[in-house]
């Protein structure tokens, strides 16, 4: 099967901050990707932007030796390289001054009228000033459009003035807030499965569904970002944005239509229904860990205060917490939400576990009866398995067994699976704000996770430690276990 192809309108589009690490290893093999697919049109433009001062052809330089990096040798060959990298010039601007700006408006004035993309790859410190920047030299012209990384800010408050900033100069409906997650082709297959078959939405209530676990795991330390992340957490850096967007794609009411505002009132209603979480719950509800020394597949590793560097810190790198909706489609439905560094696997999956049967008509020795669990996989290996109840095959009896329908994606459809950045990027040029969370989405979410901030700021109880290579701590377990469930670890996923 061949991917469709659709090419987007000729466009303009400046990176902010096109010599960190996010354009060289997500936004500049995207482009490439779209442009090697004939995606891109030919008089399309990518204008480098960042303080530091390097030529257009230093510039093309770097990009190439990325995408001998990020892309593999057989997606590319020398021409498709050479014609992309045609496309790149480079401009050095100050966001957060004057210099550089008049050379950045005299780039893009042969062709005001085109899409304008400005990607603020850049910490969330300098949206402001880069959007004020944008404004002031008459660049947010009526086809310009933003797109902000997160975080967006740090709590209620710092998010709201960061929002402010932004709006100042662009509009709502010409902002975009990019969560890499929304792009990946299985979150948006969860939309396809529950609305697209009848199998599965009459199922989709707490009458059927016993609860849902969503798990982000990473082998990986902090690595190069100890100092951003000591300020962050995994609570802010995990669960404010991936993780509750997953959460309301699971739990959303059909939209009327996948029209963007459609899909993001839906979302937003999951995200007020939310039960809040209180100093009084939080130590029931949510558990935070530290990962000490211990092991990977690479072999030893440090602790997280040695890649810190520092004796101390109550930052976690894990956080396991129950959620719970207040509505007539999920009351007494938990929502299990874990996420850490140096766990035992690399894995991104939604668990739907199903109700166990009502009753059995089969004796003791045709064995257990496990209930039936739909596992939606983001990464790695894409796809989507449901757990059934089958006859083990052979002659004796009746013995059952637990068993996977098997969708592969890249089995399935045998095309290289797009990154989400290359999906993302190509519904900004369309704008198309389906995949982007609105302002009040971000605040809705940052209203549920300050208060659990808030309740750990005023422990005196630091994180519980666990050794990589874990699961986390044994809490997580206990938080599961006590109403009688348990994580979901592959089973041979």
């Amino acid at each position: 099967m061949v991917a469709r192809v659709i090419a987007v309108d000729p466009f303009d589009i400046v990176v902010f901050g096109a010599t960190g690490d996010l354009a060289a290893r997500k936004l500049i093999p995207a482009l490439f990707h779209r442009d090697e697919a004939g995606q891109i049109p030919p008089e399309a433009r990518i204008v480098g932007a960042s303080r530091r001062k390097v030529s257009s052809g230093e510039f093309r330089d770097l990009a190439r030796e990325w995408l001998k990096t990020h892309v593999a040798a057989d997606e590319r060959t020398e021409g498709a390289v050479d014609r992309f990298l045609a496309r790149l010039s480079y401009v050095a601007v100050d966001g957060d001054g004057d210099a550089g700006w008049s050379d950045l408006a005299t780039a893009l004035a042969d062709q005001p009228d085109r899409i304008r993309v400005f990607y603020l790859a850049t910490g969330p410190d300098l949206f402001g000033p880069i959007c004020a920047g944008i404004g002031r030299h008459g660049l947010n012209t009526p086809n310009a459009r933003v797109v902000v990384e997160k975080p967006i800010g740090k709590s209620l408050e710092s998010a709201t003035a960061v929002n402010d900033a932004i709006g100042a100069v662009f509009p709502e409906e010409r902002v975009y807030r990019i969560d890499h997650y929304l792009g990946k082709e299985t979150v948006q297959n969860l939309m396809a499965l529950r609305f697209a078959n009848a199998l599965f939405e009459p199922l989709w209530n707490n009458a059927h569904i016993d609860h849902v676990q969503i798990t982000v795991a990473e082998t990986l330390g902090v690595e190069g970002r100890a100092g951003y992340y000591d300020t962050a957490g995994a609570l802010r850096d995990m669960v404010q944005n991936h993780m509750l967007q997953l959460l309301c794609l699971v739990a959303m009411e059909p939209p009327t239509s996948l029209a963007a505002d459609a899909v993001r009132d839906e979302k937003l209603k999951v995200l007020k229904t939310l039960v809040p979480i209180t100093p009084q719950s939080a130590q029931e509800l949510t558990v935070r860990g530290q990962y000490r020394a211990g092991a990977s597949a690479g072999g030893p590793v440090k602790g997280y205060l040695e890649e810190l560097g520092q004796p101390s810190s109550r930052t976690e790198t894990f956080v396991a917490l129950k959620a719970e909706i207040a509505n007539w489609r999920w009351a007494g439905v938990p929502f299990y939400l874990r996420s850490g560094k140096r766990l035992a696997s690399r894995v991104s999956e939604i668990v739907v576990a199903f109700r166990p049967i009502p009753h059995s008509v089969f004796d003791g020795a045709a064995g257990p009866i496990d209930a039936n669990r739909l596992v939606i996989r983001l990464q790695p290996d894409e796809g989507v398995r449901l757990w059934l109840m089958i006859k083990d095959p052979g002659p004796g009896g009746m013995r059952l067994a637990h068993v996977p329908l098997d969708m592969s994606f890249a089995s399935v459809f045998n095309v290289r699976n797009p990154d989400a950045y290359e999906r993302l990027l190509m519904d900004v040029v369309r704008g198309n704000q389906t995949l982007f969370m609105r302002r009040d989405e971000v605040e809705a979410a940052w209203t549920w996770i300050d208060p659990i901030l808030d309740a750990w700021g005023a422990s005196t109880e630091p994180p519980k430690p666990y050794t990589s290579g874990t699961w986390g701590p044994s809490a997580a377990i206990a938080l599961i276990e006590r109403n009688g469930r348990t994580w979901h670890e592959d089973e041979g996923a």
